[in-house]
């Protein structure tokens, strides 16, 4: 089978959108699905979960650790087997389920994007998918914006990678934060 596609204009290939789908979990429609190549597991906050109409008695225990960035290690609730339809592709999926929030209603790992056989492509904004002997092109949730106080900012961040970079400090953004005074001080910081 071959796939063609055409190459993206510059605007379309320099940006740095996190790739956003939207499915259906056990019949329910889902919106913020973050399809994450950098994760191994699936991932669903207990708040999710807890959205979906289930209990306790849905969990199965597990002994799986996760690790930050930072290298803190912190026990997954449990998990839970269901099922997730993107695009027209169901599968029962197993997430790992966590007390802690993200900017995503679930987020898919590796162990999704390899048993889905789909390939996740960010500069493109879309999840191309094998379903039967055909591809299906998911397109990426567009209505999903990155909440934070510099929305716009998010918006502005074009890649800096192949680009040279002849000075000391690197500056990503412009925040044009004003610096904050103590009162009764004459010290800025």
């Amino acid at each position: 089978m071959t796939a063609i596609f055409e190459e993206p204009a510059d605007n379309e290939r320099q940006q740095l959108k996190a790739l956003f789908v939207k499915g259906i979990v056990d019949g329910q429609p889902m919106t913020k699905i973050l399809v994450d190549g950098g994760a191994a597991i699936n991932i669903m906050p207990y708040a999710v979960y807890r959205k979906l109409g289930k209990g306790d008695q849905d969990l199965t225990k597990t002994d799986m650790m996760l690790k930050d960035f930072e290298g803190n290690v912190s026990l997954v609730k449990e998990a839970i087997c269901i099922e997730l339809t993107i695009g027209s592709k169901t599968l029962p999926t197993t997430f790992f389920v966590i007390s802690g929030k993200g900017a995503y209603n679930l987020l898919l790992g590796r162990d999704w994007i390899h048993a889905n056989w789909c390939i996740p492509w960010t500069m493109q904004q879309c999840l191309v998918q094998w379903v039967g002997d055909k591809i299906e092109i998911v397109p990426r949730v567009s209505s999903y914006v990155i909440a934070s106080a510099e929305a716009d900012t998010y918006e502005r961040t074009r890649c800096i990678s192949r680009e040279i970079w002849e000075k000391d400090f690197l500056k990503v953004a412009d925040y044009e934060i004003p610096p904050i005074q103590a009162v009764g001080s004459d010290e800025e910081f």
